[in-house]
């Protein structure tokens, strides 16, 4: 049972911020929900800091450096639950392309100087590193999935995430297939809900932002994308994404890649 006014921490590892951007994006809700907390640790909303230990962390980022490893081990410590938001501390996100090349050719592409780059040779996902207590997926996560997973933690009770396929949602959306309607390639069958199904509403097929699903069999979908016209290497290219160091999606791309 969570006190009657936990510590909540909020920190950043290697992404873009834009989960943080998220909870910043909750507006009214996020002034209700101070009410209920004291936030301890947000550097994108507030320079102010309190001292461990944290009731609740929320990661975001993947685990990019050495020192990124320690610091994470740290919070581990000093959290009671922690959480990973985001694509990238869930699955290395989108940093993790990298783990598909060599570090070095990158630091050459990108540093005039490539001394300078202090990155461990792969991105990997925080619970590499520590044990996580729940796991919010999205790139970025979902603000509306984010706000009942705090309000469930609050009251003491366990979160029920969503895992099942991306199709439930535009079932309850009322879209049409685009694969089947329109040949449209798209991850949908093979990625868990959680998006509302936000851009086959739009007309474009599903990138996987939210990981793969339950009972997931990629091998089967892959195959049947290709029997109906898909290229192997459009199919691969959507698989490496966000989580493509996801176990599901990593070990298809290993064997297929």
């Amino acid at each position: 049972m969570m006190l009657a006014k936990p510590k909540l921490g909020v920190f950043k590892f290697s992404s873009c911020d834009g989960c943080q951007l998220s909870i910043l994006d909750a507006e009214r809700e996020l002034l209700a929900l101070l009410d209920k907390v004291d936030l301890a640790e947000f550097l994108e909303a507030s320079s102010a800091r309190m001292d461990p230990p944290y009731d609740l962390a929320l990661v975001e980022g993947s685990i990019s450096t050495q020192e990124e490893v320690e610091r994470i081990v740290r919070i581990r410590k000093e959290s009671k639950i922690l959480v990973s938001i985001g694509a990238c501390a869930t699955a290395g996100g989108l940093q993790a392309l990298r783990n598909w090349s060599k570090l070095g050719l990158l630091e050459s592409a990108v540093y005039p100087e490539p001394k300078v780059a202090r990155a461990l040779e792969m991105a990997f996902p925080v619970s590499d590193f520590v044990a996580v207590d729940f796991e919010l997926r999205g790139c970025p996560v979902n603000k509306a999935q984010l706000l009942q997973f705090l309000a469930t933690v609050l009251r003491g009770a366990k979160p029920r995430l969503p895992r099942n396929a991306v199709c439930f949602e535009c079932k309850r959306a009322g879209n049409a297939c685009l694969v089947v309607a329109g040949g449209t390639p798209c991850l949908g069958p093979v990625t868990s809900a959680g998006c509302g199904a936000m851009c086959p509403s739009y007309g474009r097929g599903c990138f996987g932002c939210f990981g793969p699903s339950n009972d997931v069999n990629l091998d089967s979908y892959a195959s049947w994308l290709e029997a109906h016209g898909v290229e192997h290497s459009l199919v691969e290219s959507l698989v490496k994404g966000a989580n493509s160091q996801s176990t599901e999606f990593r070990r298809w791309l290993e064997k297929h890649g």
